[in-house]
């Protein structure tokens, strides 16, 4: 198996570095747009498939009243019915990029209150700040 990751041009790359407010802001919005943009273009295929389903449908049934060769006119019916599975498994992933979708925009809306006022105090200030961890008490 390939240690390579796929990744859309689109999406930010996921290299290393400090943890950063902004970047993981950047990502959350990244992949909320992407699931949505998944999200759509499952429902859009959901229709097609349905509506070339059911034009197989009436191919089939047009194909019996005139007598096509009844093998044929099977293997039509067959083509209908795989149709309609890709619909049906289509709207399930779509579902799935959904919760994708909206755990994505939660996580950006708790960071962003979470971390927001924090990350506007620190570039408020003109003063450097403290490493990560040097105020922490034990």
């Amino acid at each position: 198996m390939s240690d390579l990751v796929p990744r859309p041009a689109h999406l930010p790359a996921t290299g290393g570095g400090t943890p950063a407010f902004t970047r993981l802001a950047a990502r959350m919005t990244a992949l909320t747009a992407a699931a949505l943009a998944l999200k759509e273009g499952l429902w859009t295929l959901k229709r097609e498939m349905e509506r070339n389903s059911d034009r197989h449908n009436q191919l089939a049934d047009m194909c019996g009243l005139a007598e096509v060769e009844p093998r044929f006119t099977g293997l039509i019916s067959q083509s209908a019915t795989a149709l309609f599975a890709v619909a049906q498994a289509s709207a399930d992933v779509a579902t799935t990029a959904d919760q994708v979708q909206h755990g994505a925009q939660d996580l950006h809306d708790a960071h962003q209150a979470e971390y927001r006022g924090v990350y506007e105090a620190v570039n408020a200030s003109g003063v450097r700040q403290a490493k990560p961890g040097f105020y922490r008490t034990r």
